[in-house]
């Protein structure tokens, strides 16, 4: 899926994706973990499986990552964060996120785990509530 920048972001941030998450897929470095964790979304929602993977910590990272074509992520909503501001190293953001498929529906809510270094932010891992 293609967007263009005025269409609403995926993320449901409320901004335009060209203000919010296409800046980062087109390589900005996301200011706050939650940042990242809405363009991480965003990624899946679109389709950009080479996104996840860059964002993705090199100690955790897999070599490769598929996405399945007939799962759409359609709604996500930040639950907390922890520390992952602009100044912090490491920080934290638990999510719940809608997906479907033509024969299902069904939510997935995680912690994710974030760490900065050298000014850019990077998914760890994350725990499945």
């Amino acid at each position: 899926m293609v967007l263009d920048d005025e269409q609403r972001c995926p993320c449901l941030s409320g901004n335009p994706y060209g203000e919010c998450c296409g800046p980062l897929h087109a390589g900005a470095a996301a200011p706050t973990a939650e940042r990242l964790m809405r363009s991480r979304f965003t990624a899946f929602a679109l389709g950009l499986p080479e996104y996840l993977l860059l964002t993705w910590h090199p100690l955790t990272r897999p070599a490769e990552l598929t996405l399945d074509p007939a799962q759409r992520w359609t709604r996500l909503d930040i639950l907390s964060t922890r520390s992952g501001g602009p100044f912090d190293s490491a920080g934290q953001v638990a999510f719940r996120a809608w997906w479907r498929t033509d024969d299902d529906r069904g939510t997935l809510e995680e912690t994710s785990e974030f760490v900065r270094e050298q000014g850019r932010w990077f998914y760890i891992d994350g725990v499945i509530a």
